[in-house]
């Protein structure tokens, strides 16, 4: 029996439609970004990811909604989407002001980190676009009745980008569930995104209005602490000296309070190094836990998307009818296969994904 009821495809236009803000990622690849000369471009969003995720590796038909600017930066991005096959049919176009004072493309600039040194992400994202969104400005209607999609994502990164993205995710809901559309939430708590809007408490107050039109929230060890309120002891010490009992407590605390919840998933992560990670992940479901397989010593080339590529393989086995230890494990793979390329999306193939899911090694494939 399926973990989660799905719309058939047959009815619907698309398999996913996601929610949130694109930005370009300037990427200094072996350089820092206070000290480069020259970066390298990519398109990258927590909810855009996972939509590109399940189109690129897992072959479902995607789309996104966003607002970019009409300038020949938007059109970059434009063209960087155009790569990742994510249907563009529903953004929403904005003029340009002339020098970006009212709308502009958010950048993200990410330097990876290695050994000691941690990952850095600096965003320089204000008067995004997407950031001005506010309900009304989305047909949701066309989308979840006429059109059709068996999934709809979205998540606490454009939730936390403005006074009205929050309205946008609860108009986009509360229609995705009146059409009997699958909604996953990705908590993704930002400090940075929050601190000038309210802070952790401003942050509690949205994700609790978005919690009860959820089906599948996602987070890591981390988000249901700061996005939700949630308490666990070990919740800083990482996957190694984490309690699970204690986390998987909090869970069912989680659940008891939004019962319209019917997954809970997250990953866990022990960063020794910002190339050394422990790597695991968990999903509950129907009163009960499946962890995936723990990935100790994971090395990681790029770690930024790998949360999300764990939301794309479990969404993947959670649309195919798969097992939630089979779900989860898709996303616990997937998730590790694209924290060894750079870039926030994916590069890996479902065939890939499935060789590591059954213990495959790194000799070269000829």
């Amino acid at each position: 029996m399926a973990v989660i009821d799905v719309k058939s495809r047959a009815e619907c236009k698309y398999d996913i439609v996601s929610l949130g803000e694109i930005m370009i990622r300037l990427d200094p690849g072996e350089e820092r970004i206070h000290t480069t000369r020259h970066f390298r471009a990519w398109e990258g969003g927590g909810e855009y990811n996972v939509a590109r995720g399940l189109k690129r590796c897992f072959g479902k038909r995607a789309a996104v909604v966003t607002a970019i600017v009409d300038n020949p930066v938007g059109r970059l991005l434009e063209d960087l989407i155009y790569q990742g096959g994510v249907n563009m049919e529903y953004v929403k176009w904005v003029p340009y002001d002339g020098i970006g004072r009212k709308v502009r493309v958010g950048l993200n600039f990410t330097e990876r980190g290695f050994g000691v040194r941690a990952a850095v992400g600096c965003s320089d994202r204000a008067n995004s676009a997407a950031s001005q969104l506010k309900k009304g400005d989305i047909d949701w209607e066309n989308i979840f009745d006429h059109d059709g999609s068996c999934w709809f994502h979205t998540g606490g990164i454009f939730a936390a980008l403005s006074e009205t993205t929050p309205d946008v995710i609860i108009e986009a809901v509360k229609t995705a569930k009146k059409y009997g559309t699958i909604v996953s939430y990705d908590l993704n708590y930002r400090k940075s995104l929050w601190q000038d809007i309210g802070g952790q408490d401003k942050a509690m107050q949205v994700n609790r209005a978005i919690a009860p039109y959820v089906d599948v929230m996602l987070g890591n060890e981390e988000d249901f602490t700061a996005a939700l309120g949630f308490e666990v002891k070990g919740m800083d010490k990482g996957y190694s000296k984490l309690d699970p009992a204690n986390f998987k407590k909090m869970i069912t605390e989680v659940v008891k309070e939004f019962p319209n919840l019917k997954v809970v998933a997250t990953t866990l992560r022990n960063a020794k190094t910002a190339s050394v990670n422990d790597w695991g992940a968990v999903i509950y479901t129907d009163g009960q836990f499946h962890e995936a397989t723990l990935r100790p010593d994971l090395e990681i080339y790029d770690r930024v998307g790998g949360g999300d590529s764990f939301a794309s393989g479990l969404i993947y086995g959670l649309m195919e009818g798969k097992t939630p230890a089979e779900a989860v494990n898709y996303g616990a793979a997937h998730g590790a296969l694209a924290m060894t390329t750079s870039g926030d999306t994916t590069t890996a193939s479902l065939r890939e994904v499935e060789k590591v899911m059954q213990g495959g090694g790194a000799r070269v494939d000829r």
